[in-house]
């Protein structure tokens, strides 16, 4: 998703685009240690300069759980990108900082809840959809149907438009989880 002309970045209380530049949607790695308050200030990062924050989340990534991984899907132009990548750096207690998109090739998956109250053709219309994107019932009444949809983030989109304009809908998102591909291993 690549945008030009003269936007601001998205959220940001500034405008940061000039006529020429690009807007990319970028994924972070970063390495983190598990201890109160890392979150806040990765976040306050980002709201204090005027970055949005697309997607993210956390998880705890080793067997004692004292390291974290938090992915964070940002857009911005090449310098606002360098700028976040070098902030994040920075910041203490962070151990590593990858940028996957410029990394080279990912994977990035994401994972919803759609609820969507449908009736008569309309659930059948809706039982379809879900069997062409690959959705499972997750739950189901008279009324609804809970679907549950793993994928890209486009792949969700577009299974969430469909679902929209068959009914009332009800989402629940996860966000991006990333990784590298290949042999290569993000260490702490």
């Amino acid at each position: 998703m690549a945008k030009t002309g003269t936007v601001g970045q998205p959220g940001a209380a500034y405008t940061f685009v000039k006529g020429d530049e690009t807007v990319r949607r970028h994924t972070f790695a970063v390495i983190v240690d598990n201890e109160p308050g890392v979150l806040a200030r990765v976040i306050g990062l980002f709201s204090g300069r005027g970055y949005n924050i697309e997607s993210l989340t956390v998880s705890t990534v080793t067997e004692d759980e004292s390291v974290s991984r938090i992915n964070i899907v940002t857009t911005g132009t090449e310098m606002i990108i360098e700028q976040i990548k070098a902030q994040l750096e920075r910041l203490i207690p962070i151990h590593n900082v990858h940028d996957l998109t410029l990394d080279g090739a990912h994977v990035e998956v994401e994972l919803a809840l759609v609820k969507v109250r449908a009736k008569e053709h309309n659930r059948r219309e809706s039982l379809r959809i879900a069997d062409i994107f690959g959705a499972k019932v997750a739950d189901t009444t008279l009324e609804s149907f809970v679907f549950q949809i793993e994928g890209t983030t486009d792949k969700v989109d577009s299974f969430i438009e469909l679902m929209r304009a068959l009914g009332d809908t009800e989402i629940a998102r996860s966000g991006v989880i990333a990784i590298a591909r290949g042999s290569n291993i993000v260490s702490v």
